[in-house]
Formats: structure tokens, C-alpha cells, sequence
């Protein structure tokens, strides 16, 4: 937390308006699930078939300079080079999760070693009935619990990423969000999911008016036990409770194409360098009210980076930042 605000707090000081927060660093899109909500394993043969280089990875990070590094995909744990690429990323101290479902988990661990600056952040869509179901495979919940209990065992830092659609139970949700925390993971992700248009099911994808219910329902009155990875004033914002606009830069992604302009949930072009990312991307196309395709989108990689930006740009924002800590929204 203090890595990141000492990060922000310096952006503001040089009168940085737009900045990076989050590195979305996707090394490989191929995966071993087919879950009908993604719009990365869609993509033919060929394609799925390439592989970022450790040295790509690392020149991308460099040249970003991003405070955190996210790592998805695809599922990372299948890419070759996946060892080096995270003992590399931590010898630059750079906070990093590596996002998988944890099918591979148990037998990759070796590979690494518990650090400060890694996480495993576990995608667990809910309990075993809507995890399964998400996944489109049965016992993936189970291996996945097997892969954190084991992961903690060894003392790796582990969290949870749960991305929600239209039709989720609340109290289903409560009670996942229980079953986590007594695993012991250090903290929980949420978010909406968004419509890729190459995903197989578009009929579960949530609107807006829909997200702000479905988290009110799951986080009014939240229990004292639960921890979440995530400001608390997205946390908000997903209630409906603040208004945001995306900051589609805070979490640049960079793949197998390039640098994908805006952000990692839109294809509108790639370009060869982070700064004509920065300097060539037309940001005011996009956003609630901009884009049509942005007009439902309450997804954690754009906003996210919003609510942190609020946190340390004004005292109020500061001060509710603080208020929702001790007292969540």
C-alpha cells in the first residue's frame, strides 16, 4: 500500500494526469479451460500457439514502469518460461499476481519461491456449483482449493479473483466470500464481467443498473472477516454509491500482438511502445458515454485505477477512503 501511494502520491507531484498503475502483462493466450465468458481462447491455432519471450516481458516493464504487474492470459502456468519471467520481475521488485485457475498449481510450485512481490491470485468464480459451472468443467473447484490450501502451506501469498455475471445468488456470494477468508487467503477480488464479443455466451453479461444491485445485495452489511484486495471506493462504485469514469490507462496491457490500445478489455489497434500507447491513443473515444462498448463496463482494470487516482487526489476522497476502511460502504 505504501509502494503504490509513495508511486501515485509522485505521479501527482510531476503533474501526471495519465499513468500507469497496473502492467497487464499477458505472456500467452492459450489455456487448459474453455469457460464460456472469455474472450482470450477464442483465437485460432496459430495464434494461441505464441509465446511472449522472459526478455519481451521484462523490456515491456521496463519501459512501462508500472509499480504492479499483472499476469494473465490464458492460464501463465502453462507458459515455459513462466519461471523466469516472475524470478525476473521480482528481482525488480515489482509487485506481482499471477493470475491462474490453479489446475497446475500443485505441481509448478516448485518452480518458484515465496516472496514478498508475488502473489497467486486464483480465479474462483464462487462455490463449487457456480465455479464448476463457470468454468464449464466439473472438479476444477476442487483442484483449485487443493492448489491454494498447498500454496499457503508453503507460505506463498494467495488471493482470490472472482469475476460475477448476471444471475449470481447473493447469498451464494456471502457465503463464498466466508469459505475464502476461513481458507486463509490474504485478501479477495470482485468484479462485473465484461461483454467480450468473442465470448461463446453473451446472454449472462451484467448491465449496469443490474451490477449496482447484485453488489449491493452482496456488500451491504459486510462481515467484519472479510478482506478485500481492492479500494474501497470501487468497491463503492460498484454499489452504486460513486460515480467514475474509466481510466483505461491505468492498466495498460501489453501481449502477443503489443500494446493493445485502450485497455485490456478493448482491440482497437496495437502499437509497438508504451509511449505511443500514451501519446497516440485517442482516450476521449472512450468511457461510459463515449463508447458504446463501454457502456456497461464496471470491470476492476478500468476503474480500479480510477478509485486509487481519488483516493490521493483530493482530501475528500482521501478522508472517504479512510471512512469506508473502518466502516466499508
Amino acid at each position: 500500500m505504501w509502494r503504490v501511494a509513495s508511486y501515485v502520491l509522485g505521479q501527482k507531484i510531476k503533474g501526471n494526469k495519465r499513468y500507469p498503475l497496473v502492467l497487464m502483462l499477458e505472456p500467452l493466450f492459450r489455456c487448459n479451460l474453455a469457460c464460456a465468458g472469455c474472450g482470450k481462447i477464442q483465437y485460432p491455432d496459430h495464434i494461441l500457439n505464441k509465446r511472449l519471450s522472459a526478455e519481451q516481458c521484462f523490456g515491456a516493464v521496463d519501459e512501462c514502469g508500472a509499480p504492479m504487474v499483472s499476469i494473465p492470459g490464458g492460464e501463465p502456468l502453462m507458459h515455459p518460461e513462466i519461471q523466469q519471467i516472475v524470478e525476473g520481475l521480482v528481482a525488480r521488485k515489482k509487485y506481482i499476481y499471477l493470475c491462474t485457475n490453479a489446475i497446475l498449481l500443485k505441481r509448478k510450485l516448485d518452480l518458484f519461491k515465496p516472496s514478498q512481490f508475488l502473489t497467486f491470485s486464483v480465479h474462483m468464480d464462487g462455490l463449487k456449483e457456480e465455479h464448476d459451472e463457470a468454468v464449464c468443467r466439473d472438479g476444477i473447484f476442487d483442484q483449485a482449493i487443493g492448489g491454494i490450501k498447498e500454496a499457503l502451506k508453503r507460505g506463498f501469498r494467495v488471493t482470490t479473483n472472482t469475476t460475477l455475471f448476471d444471475g449470481a445468488n447473493p447469498e451464494r456470494v456471502r457465503k463464498f466470500f466466508d469459505a475464502m477468508m476461513e481458507l486463509g487467503v490474504e485478501g479477495m477480488m470482485v468484479s462485473p464481467g465484461y461483454s467480450y464479443e468473442k465470448a461463446p455466451d453473451q446472454t449472462h453479461f451484467l448491465k449496469r443498473s443490474r451490477t449496482h444491485e447484485l453488489f449491493k445485495n452482496i456488500l451491504t452489511q459486510p462481515k467484519k472477516g472479510w478482506r478485500f484486495n481492492q479500494s474501497p471506493l470501487f468497491l463503492a462504485f460498484l454499489q452504486g454509491k460513486r460515480e467514475y469514469q474509466c481510466t483505461p490507462w491505468g492498466n495498460p496491457t501489453f501481449n502477443v500482438f503489443g500494446w493493445q490500445k485502450p485497455c485490456y478489455l478493448l482491440q482497437d489497434g496495437y502499437v509497438s511502445s508504451f509511449k505511443e500507447l500514451m501519446t497516440d491513443t485517442n482516450w476521449d473515444n472512450y468511457g461510459t458515454g463515449k463508447n458504446e462498448k463501454c457502456a456497461d463496463c464496471m470491470v476492476h482494470c478500468g476503474y480500479e485505477a480510477t478509485a486509487v487516482d481519488d483516493t490521493f487526489g483530493s482530501w475528500r476522497g482521501l478522508f472517504d477512503t479512510v471512512r469506508f476502511m473502518i466502516k466499508p460502504a
